[in-house]
């Protein structure tokens, strides 16, 4: 389960494990949105990873990655590919997939 919070309220107290929260309440709206998240190991690993590539917060890594991610699943939904070219100077192209 996934504790959330917005603004002062706490969520996960209202809605349970399987329930939405309650109407106008699941955050996006320009607040701020407390998500309390436990990660694995390789996640964890992949935070202090960018955390130390970017210098960014983990809060900041977190907001990118999660913003990043979206635009990828919306590209996909819409039947394009997102392709990688690791240098500059190398003409060979990777598609990007999620398992």
């Amino acid at each position: 389960m996934v504790d959330e919070e917005v603004g002062n309220e706490k969520l996960a107290s209202k809605t349970g494990p399987g329930k939405q929260p309650p109407e106008g309440k699941g955050g996006g709206g320009g607040g701020l949105e407390r998500v309390t998240v436990n990660l694995g190991p390789r996640a964890s690993r992949a935070l202090e990873k960018a955390v130390g590539l970017t210098g960014d917060s983990k809060t900041d890594t977190i907001n990118r990655a999660l913003q990043v991610y979206a635009y990828l699943e919306e590209v996909w939904a819409n039947g394009g590919q997102v392709l990688i070219r690791n240098r500059p100077d190398n003409d060979e192209v990777t598609v990007l997939k999620f398992f």
